[in-house]
């Protein structure tokens, strides 16, 4: 058996879990985590409407210039910031955390961290 087509199917159910029971509305969004090998980008999406309030990734020019690398902890820390600074000058202060398939720990951990101590709520 192809071990890519196993971990996959793990990867969906664990998605698929964690997405039902978050549901970004508009009072309280959901704030969306997607960790690559070299970078972290983050939404805050209201799913009622179908859209994207917010984003930050590392790939941003203006984020750009404070990391080293996309793909570490202080990386993540600083998208964290980020976020929630976009968030909050949008009017969002309450979110509802997806961490998607990826285990809460390491570069997600930091990210939710990093938010939280920046004034987002979740």
């Amino acid at each position: 058996m192809d071990k890519n087509k196993i971990l996959g199917g793990r990867r969906q159910r664990r998605k698929y879990r964690v997405r039902k029971a978050v549901r970004g509305t508009t009072e309280r969004p959901r704030l969306s985590v997607y960790r690559s090998l070299q970078n972290i980008s983050v939404q805050v999406i209201d799913d009622s409407q179908g859209k994207t309030l917010v984003s930050a990734s590392t790939l941003d020019t203006s984020v750009r210039e404070q990391i080293a690398a996309g793909g570490n902890k202080e990386a993540a820390a600083a998208i964290g910031k980020v976020i929630a600074e976009r968030a909050i000058a949008a009017g969002i202060k309450q979110v509802c955390f997806d961490r998607g398939h990826f285990r809460y720990h390491g570069r997600v951990a930091a990210l939710a961290d990093a938010a939280r101590e920046a004034g987002l709520s979740f």
